[in-house]
């Protein structure tokens, strides 16, 4: 899980959100009417759609795995707890059929004492304030009860397929900064293109995990090599998103 970029509506989209909560707002807003509207809301949604492909992981990867196409349109606090969030552009996730029907579902926990809600949104925080990927491992740790409760919720550690992806991701990216280094004398536009493809690898977390051990230039020596940690800081000259 990495942060995203929520771009700000305007124009007509924006207005047809407002209209169409309004409409539930008089209406009286439940669950029922709430997925109804949903459902005919079909030039809607298609709209809200094209924007979320936009600021997903990787490509168009789920926003909570990181590692399914991303094809649901999620709502983060959901319908049947909030109706009038139905059409809310910052309620609205891109997600995997499996994160969204088979495990988040109507699913939002909320801390007992606070009330605030358990589950990392990442578009609103960064999720490496609640969960540390060990990248040898592929498995992730909770840091505050909002990353454990994250991991449980969408078994980021329970289903294996995602931490085997993690860990064959954290290959394949020291892989490319190692044959990146042992030809430094590559064109502007290669080291670009390689660049580009690590930034657009399935398990997006994995790479801005990379990015962040760079932070402890030791450390990340240790764990990538000396190649691929060279080549790390060689290409952060080259793109902010190395750095």
């Amino acid at each position: 899980m990495i942060p995203l970029q929520r771009p700000q509506l305007r124009g007509r989209l924006a207005a047809e959100l407002t209209r169409r909560t309004e409409v539930l707002r008089t209406s009286g807003a439940t669950t029922a009417t709430g997925r109804a509207a949903w459902r005919d809301a079909r030039d809607t949604k298609a709209r809200l759609r094209t924007l979320l492909h936009g600021m997903a992981p990787g490509l168009v990867r789920c926003m909570y795995c990181g590692d399914s196409l991303g094809t649901d349109i999620d709502h983060f606090e959901p319908i049947a707890r909030a109706p009038l969030r139905t059409f809310d552009w910052h309620n609205h996730l891109l997600a995997c059929a499996y994160c969204n029907s088979n495990l988040k579902r109507d699913q939002f926990p909320c801390d007992p004492v606070t009330g605030a809600h358990l589950l990392i949104d990442p578009s609103r925080e960064d999720p490496a304030d609640h969960l540390l990927l060990y990248l040898e491992s592929g498995a992730y740790q909770g840091l505050t009860a909002k990353g454990h409760t994250t991991i449980d919720v969408f078994g980021l550690n329970a289903r294996g397929e995602l931490v085997r992806g993690r860990r064959l991701a954290f290959t394949v990216v020291k892989a490319l900064l190692r044959e990146w280094h042992q030809h430094s004398g590559v064109s502007p536009a290669t080291a670009r293109e390689l660049a580009d493809a690590l930034a657009m690898l399935w398990q997006a977390d994995v790479f801005r995990a990379v990015v962040r051990l760079a932070r402890t230039p030791s450390l990340a020596e240790t764990v990538l090599g000396p190649d691929a940690h060279a080549a790390l800081g060689q290409l952060a000259c080259l793109d902010e998103r190395f750095t």
